[in-house]
């Protein structure tokens, strides 16, 4: 279920492609779904392996909608939280972690704001797994930042009008990530 109309569902190529690309890291991930909308990003992780996931949607409809998801898929409970706050100010004092997993998918008409989170998730102190992985879904012609804080972008993939940045921590200015 969706919450209205303002919410961009995840498009089932788009789904495909992202969980395709994330299967190997999923088995007891920790997952940070940011702008959850529906929840449908952290439910699937869930519903393929994921130990737990953290929803954050500030709109109060939209996360009753992912708690009704959770219940309706029976993965509510102790392994998903759903945190009813503005994900920008959010990641500047996070709850859980360390997350293997980041999921960011903020409204396309606000390019500031991704670049925003990212560099936010970007900070060292920002709790994020060794090997994590940050996906960032945008408009495909808005691309965020090939590198911002301490992430690097490894590959960017389109379908449509939406593309998939994909992230991760780097230790320095020198290290490259793979692709």
């Amino acid at each position: 279920m969706a919450p209205g109309s303002g919410t961009r569902p995840l498009a089932d190529r788009v789904k495909q492609a992202l969980f395709g690309a994330l299967e190997p890291m999923l088995p007891g991930a920790i997952v940070l779904d940011l702008f959850a909308g529906s929840g449908a990003a952290g439910i699937e992780a869930l519903s393929r392996g994921a130990s737990s996931a953290v929803f954050v949607e500030k709109d109060p409809a939209a996360a009753r909608v992912i708690a009704g998801n959770l219940r309706r898929t029976r993965l509510a409970g102790s392994t998903a939280t759903v945190v009813r706050a503005n994900a920008a100010t959010w990641v500047d004092d996070p709850s859980g972690g360390p997350f293997r997993i980041v999921i960011v998918d903020p409204p396309y008409a606000d390019t500031e704001l991704l670049a925003t989170v990212l560099a936010r998730l970007g900070a060292a102190s920002f709790p994020l797994a060794s090997d994590a992985a940050i996906v960032a879904k945008h408009f495909w012609r808005d691309e965020p930042p090939a590198r911002i804080g301490l992430l690097a972008s490894g590959r960017v993939r389109r379908f449509g009008e939406t593309a998939l940045t994909f992230y991760r921590r780097i230790d320095g200015p020198e290290e490259v990530p793979e692709a």
